[in-house]
C-alpha cells in the first residue's frame, strides 16, 4: 500500500547560483559530507547537487512533513555509489516519522533541470 508520493523539479542554475554566492555555508546547510564529496568531484557538480535537492524535497513531500516539525535538510541523505540505484538514508525526525516504511527513489538530471520522485510504501 502506498503511504505517500512526492515529486520535485529544480533548475540547476538555481543551485549553481546559491553555491557561487554562499559556497561552503550553502553546502553545509543542505548536504551531508558524503553528498558533497560525491558531487563536488565531478565536472557537472551542480547537476548532482540539484538532483539531491530535488530528491530531498520529493522525500519530504511523500513523508508529508515538508520542512516543518523539526525536519532538517541534512536529516535526509541521498546515497549513490554509481554501482546501484540511489537510495535515501534518514536521521533524526524524518527517521522517526518514516518508521519501517520502504522508500523508492528515482532521480534524473540534465544540464538545465533535475528531478526526483519518491514513493513511500507501507510495510
Amino acid at each position: 500500500m502506498i503511504f505517500g508520493i512526492g515529486i520535485d523539479i529544480i533548475e540547476v542554475a538555481r543551485i549553481r547560483k546559491a553555491y557561487k554566492k554562499l559556497g561552503k555555508r550553502f553546502l553545509d546547510g543542505i548536504y551531508t559530507e558524503r553528498e558533497q564529496s560525491f558531487c563536488l568531484g565531478r565536472a557537472n557538480f551542480a547537476e548532482g547537487l540539484a538532483a539531491r535537492w530535488a530528491a530531498k524535497e520529493a522525500f519530504l513531500k511523500a513523508l508529508g512533513t515538508g520542512h516543518s516539525r523539526g525536519v532538517r535538510w541534512r536529516d535526509v541523505e541521498i546515497i549513490d555509489n554509481e554501482r546501484s540505484r540511489p537510495t535515501i538514508k534518514v536521521y533524526g525526525k524524518p527517521a522517526a516519522f518514516l518508521g519501517n516504511r520502504k522508500v523508492h527513489l528515482s532521480i534524473s538530471h540534465l544540464e538545465d533541470m533535475a528531478t526526483a520522485i519518491v514513493i513511500i510504501e507501507e510495510d
